[in-house]
């Protein structure tokens, strides 16, 4: 085990510095940590920008996400920052990016059940969310999103309260929202099934840009989309949980 994979144990030295933390919170800041990991290796980073959070259990409002300056390659379980509802760091080492907070604080506050926010600038995601059409289904990545996926216009690189109540309106109840010209958020009611989803429509847009405008797509019927949809929620709160021991091999295997 290399100097990094140490700081990922519940029994690591370097805990003390943080103070006492519960396991819980630890397992949370492994975990988090574990998926910006999986996220550079994904090629999903965006230089020191767009973020990953999740909420701590017990601690109503706080929140972990990454120092601002850090890329995803460097975030470790304790060097996450404890921030609250509205990014004010609560413990930990700033600063932290407080425009990219005002997504992920937004989306925290108006949905309890998004214990996990990706806000990410995935090259093929950011391309699919450009195209007037959007998220077209034509292959079975795509139709976990069906009935899944909201859509929002780009309005600029600051996020007013104005523009985050119509953000948070488009999300909805829907796991996802692609930001036409921007990119995308995705919502998991655990950092491992907020991953996956992530790990899913990475795929479904790559695919659609493989596929292209060159003749006619095959899109299933509307009743197989729908089937298939529910097919794929099936697992409900599980999903992603059963996926996640072999993603964190793909990281601890590096």
């Amino acid at each position: 085990m290399n100097s990094l994979h140490q700081n990922f144990s519940l029994k690591a030295q370097s805990w003390d510095s943080l103070g006492p933390i519960s396991d819980q919170e630890k397992q949370v800041r492994i975990d988090l940590a574990t998926a910006y990991q999986l996220a550079h290796l994904k090629n999903w980073d965006d230089g020191i920008y767009t973020h990953i959070s999740a909420a701590i259990p017990a601690e109503e409002g706080a929140y972990l996400l990454n120092q601002f300056g850090l890329r995803f390659n460097e975030v470790t379980p304790q060097n996450l920052v404890k921030v609250n509802i509205e990014g004010k760091i609560l413990s930990g080492d700033g600063p932290v990016n407080q425009s990219g907070f005002a997504i992920h604080g937004a989306v925290h506050a108006a949905r309890s059940d998004a214990h996990c926010v990706f806000h990410l600038h995935a090259d093929s995601v950011i391309a699919v969310s450009a195209q007037k059409q959007g998220l077209l289904p034509i292959s079975q990545h795509a139709l976990r999103f069906y009935q899944d996926m909201g859509y929002h216009p780009y309005q600029g690189l600051a996020l007013s309260s104005q523009e985050q109540t119509a953000l948070i309106a488009n999300l909805g109840n829907k796991k996802a929202v692609l930001l036409h010209n921007h990119g995308s958020i995705v919502c998991g009611t655990s950092i491992q099934q907020a991953f996956y989803l992530m790990d899913v429509l990475d795929k479904a847009c790559n695919i659609q840009l493989l596929a292209g405008s060159h003749g006619e797509l095959v899109s299933p019927p509307a009743a197989i989309c729908e089937l298939t949809y529910e097919q794929l929620c099936s697992d409900g709160d599980q999903e992603g949980q059963l996926e996640w021991p072999a993603y964190q091999r793909v990281f601890m295997n590096h």
